[in-house]
């Protein structure tokens, strides 16, 4: 194997393709681990926020307990239609069917954009209310857990924004043209799988959170 060398700098031999397989062999790990990560880092903060309001709410007698909104109810349909459409979307992609997967992530970005819009909505009602984040404990948690959860939420439309970006790609162009700027169809289906593991925790994570914070106690 020979070595070139060019105005007295040696450089290593071509390797053709070879350090882009290794690249795409280290993609998945490297992905996974990301998503697993992300999973029991969010679940671990809120196993600590579960600890303080079962602490806080057995303290004293300054707990009052929030009426439900109805749009909660709603978002919560909502946000399980979502995972619907989500694995919709990976049976769609597993088939070669780039279009009508794009399709679905679509509808689930919508679906996620209403589930905000409703906590939105949830709050502006508590609020007309006279329950605000300083009412009293209850209200508190209500508002700090239902926060977290929306803003990490947002954080997975934000990557279904890049799956479907990704989706566009590949049906504007082959997969011959994969590159850095145009990711490989094996590498779009992999950030959709992990994002279709993140979306289902959030929405696993929400219904957990209703019955905490309206069925405990």
């Amino acid at each position: 194997m020979a070595t070139t060398v060019t105005s007295g700098i040696t450089r290593p031999p071509d390797q053709g393709d070879g350090g882009q397989r290794r690249l795409s062999q280290r993609d998945p790990q490297t992905h996974t681990m990301g998503v697993a990560f992300a999973v029991v880092a969010i679940g671990m903060l809120f196993i600590a926020l579960t600890s303080s309001y079962v602490v806080r709410q057995g303290l004293g007698v300054d707990w009052q307990r929030l009426p439900m909104p109805r749009i909660l109810l709603v978002n919560s349909a909502v946000l399980l239609i979502s995972s619907i459409t989500m694995e919709l979307a990976r049976l769609a992609r597993r088939r070669g069917n780039w279009q009508r997967s794009n399709t679905w992530v679509f509808v689930t970005l919508m679906l996620g954009l209403a589930f905000l819009s409703g906590q939105l909505l949830a709050w502006q009602s508590l609020a007309s209310q006279g329950f605000f984040l300083s009412t009293n404990p209850h209200s508190s948690f209500f508002y700090v857990l239902t926060g977290l959860h929306g803003i990490h939420l947002a954080g997975g439309l934000l990557a279904l924004t890049y799956v479907a970006a990704g989706s566009l790609q590949q049906l504007r162009a082959p997969a011959a043209a994969a590159g850095p700027a145009r990711p490989s169809p094996d590498r779009c289906s992999r950030w959709l799988d992990g994002t279709a593991v993140y979306w289902h925790f959030m929405d696993a994570l929400w219904i957990y959170l209703l019955a905490l914070l309206f069925v405990w106690g």
